[in-house]
């Protein structure tokens, strides 16, 4: 019950900021229809208990497994294993990750279903699982992660070359959206288990980062090959007028979306199950009490995954989105700016990964680079992402590969430079920074404005937003890895 209640403090940290925000707002610049806040402060109730029990899930079964397979993977010393064995993984965690579904979700809605979820949700989890694969391969063979990022980076720009704009968008959101809160723990599990049964410790202690920044790769190299194959046309879209204004009972889109929410959670979670339990029985041997655990834990992550998805289709993205129409709406180009700073400010900082991620930094720097320092530089990076993708729809000339271009290639160039375990760090942490807050409200906030701006395209305009959140922390966790280096005598970190 402690541990329910610390997930619940976590969770009500990351929520409560943005319903603040949305109060302020509804009081003041953008005055709403009663049953959009109502709805919305329904939708954070379940979305802060729906998440805690999720995280809680989670940790008791998610992680442990992860960990139990990696090293029951490095141990049969056999390469075709791995690969299998990252194919299959990949594949069936991405279809489980609530933040694809989201995203994946948006997709089909802005473009009346052109494009549809379950298409998007299978292709990003093909690339998903063939990246984890070469991954885990990197790991066994010693291969520098920047190195294999820099040969892959090359390929995802060489393949946007012959991309549309709005298929280059939602493949970079992709990327940003798939490693979310059930992705990121089991992959970092999993390299975990792998590198733990290295000799070399420094080599272990390296290897532990990296692999959720190369399967998120997958992600974008999956979406660009669709399109370039497919020879799909340009996506055409628009935000669906919203039913506020009709009288019906404030619980009745909660009740709506139960069902189909259900379903697509056990199909998700049902291969993870059976994949444990075959394994149990050829393999872990785990205990009878520890088995019980587990499978208590998958029942948690099932039922909250159900109540955080009700929460935010049902009340948070609506709300969202009305509140970028009306912002987009107002005389001053600034408010847009401004409010998608702030958010970008308060997400970040509200997020219970960054927190995870920032501890560990200060650890593994024996607390020379604080987490402080590192929390500031994160949310302002990412308040920063969040704003330059509200100049974007500004300005519709502004594109996104103009952003995405030169940041990937100084995110790339830099790692080169700053000490290796300081490379696994910050790209891994492009997935920590675009966690459930970003795949929810901000998207839903950013479409919304772009379907009221003139000139703005709700599918080129709406979507890039999370692929700069992802973006912003390799520059910056980077930057504070070089001058870690510059100030630090010893240079442990170097090899």
């Amino acid at each position: 019950m402690e541990v329910l209640w610390e997930k619940l403090k976590e969770v009500i940290t990351a929520v409560l900021p943005i319903t603040i925000i949305v109060l302020i707002l509804h009081f003041t610049l953008t005055p709403m229809d009663i049953t959009f806040i109502l709805q919305f402060l329904m939708g954070a109730v379940l979305i802060i208990i729906g998440l805690a029990i999720f995280l809680l899930g989670v940790d008791v079964s998610i992680t442990p497994v992860g960990k139990e397979l990696g090293k029951t993977i490095a141990k049969s010393n056999k390469i075709w294993v791995v690969v299998l064995a990252g194919l299959i993984l990949g594949f069936i965690i991405s279809i489980a990750e609530p933040d694809l579904h989201i995203l994946a979700g948006q997709v089909e809605n802005v473009t009346g279903g052109e494009m549809t979820k379950l298409a998007l949700v299978i292709i990003v989890s093909v690339g998903i699982a063939v990246l984890l694969a070469v991954g885990l391969i990197r790991i066994v063979y010693n291969f520098p992660l920047y190195k294999l990022l820099t040969i892959l980076y090359g390929l995802v720009f060489l393949l946007a070359i012959f991309v549309t704009p709005d298929f280059l968008a939602i493949a970079f959101d992709a990327s940003g959206a798939t490693t979310g809160a059930m992705t990121v723990p089991f992959i970092l599990a999993l390299s975990i288990g792998i590198s733990a049964l290295k000799k070399d410790s420094k080599a272990s202690e390296k290897d532990s980062f990296g692999l959720v920044a190369i399967a998120s790769v997958g992600a974008i190299m999956s979406v660009l090959v669709m399109n370039i194959v497919a020879k799909s046309d340009k996506l055409t879209g628009g935000i669906p007028e919203n039913p506020a204004e009709e009288a019906v009972a404030i619980y009745v889109p909660f009740i709506h979306s139960l069902g189909e929410i259900s379903r697509d959670v056990l199909i998700a979670l049902t291969p993870i199950v059976i994949i444990f339990l075959i394994f149990q029985k050829i393999s872990f041997k785990l205990s009878k009490n520890t088995v019980r655990k587990v499978i208590t834990g998958f029942v948690l992550a099932f039922g909250g995954l159900i109540l955080f998805l009700v929460g935010v289709n049902a009340g948070f993205m609506p709300l969202g989105t009305e509140i970028g129409v009306l912002i987009a709406s107002l005389d001053s180009m600034s408010y847009l700016i401004w409010i998608g700073f702030i958010l970008g400010v308060v997400t970040i900082l509200a997020e219970p990964a960054v927190y995870v991620l920032t501890k560990q930094i200060e650890e593994v720097t024996s607390g020379y680079v604080q987490r402080k320092v590192v929390l500031v530089t994160l949310a302002i990076a990412v308040g920063a992402a969040v704003a330059l993708s509200m100049v974007r729809i500004i300005i519709p000339e502004l594109q996104l590969w103009h952003y995405l271009l030169p940041g990937y290639i100084l995110a790339v160039v830099l790692t080169y430079f700053v000490p290796k375990l300081f490379v696994g760090m910050a790209f891994d942490s492009g997935g920590v920074a675009s966690g459930p807050m970003t795949a929810t409200f901000i998207l839903a906030f950013t479409q919304g404005a772009a379907s009221k701006m003139e000139g703005a395209d709700v599918i080129i305009e709406g979507f890039g937003m999370i692929a700069m959140v992802a973006l912003t922390p390799l520059i910056t966790l980077q930057i504070l890895g070089l001058l870690f280096k510059w100030k630090s005598k010893k240079g442990g970190l170097e090899h």
